[in-house]
């Protein structure tokens, strides 16, 4: 529990608070308008508490993730058996022997992932 009291945390709280205040502050103003004689108010006057309650369902959605967050992060799956990736390796050496643009290109290619992954 003590994750959701980081500035990070706090910042989003007090947005949701606010936004859900205004949400309400606005839909009660369409209901004076409306009450008023503005026919179209009508609409607006339950438009906007509707997205004060998305507000926060999606405030809880965000709190109920990083709570099971810590035990759905797992390592990546191993895409290929080692043996197979060996295998492909092999291959690939051998096709950048007979082809020097293409070992080129390949190292390239693996200068640019290392690159991104870094």
């Amino acid at each position: 529990m003590r994750r959701f009291f980081t500035p990070g945390w706090l910042g989003l709280h007090a947005l949701a608070i606010v936004l859900c205040a205004a949400f309400l502050g606005f839909g009660w103003w369409q209901y004076d308008r409306a009450q008023a004689g503005n026919d179209r108010s009508w609409a607006y006057t339950f438009e906007w508490p509707i997205f004060s309650i998305f507000v926060i369902v999606m405030w809880i959605k965000m709190m109920r993730d990083e709570l099971s967050g810590d035990e759905t992060r797992q390592a990546p799956k191993v895409i290929e058996e080692p043996a197979a990736a060996a295998v492909k390796r092999e291959l690939i050496r051998q096709h950048e022997a007979e082809d020097p643009s293409l070992a080129a290109y390949n190292r390239y290619l693996a200068r640019l992932n290392a690159e991104s992954r870094g």
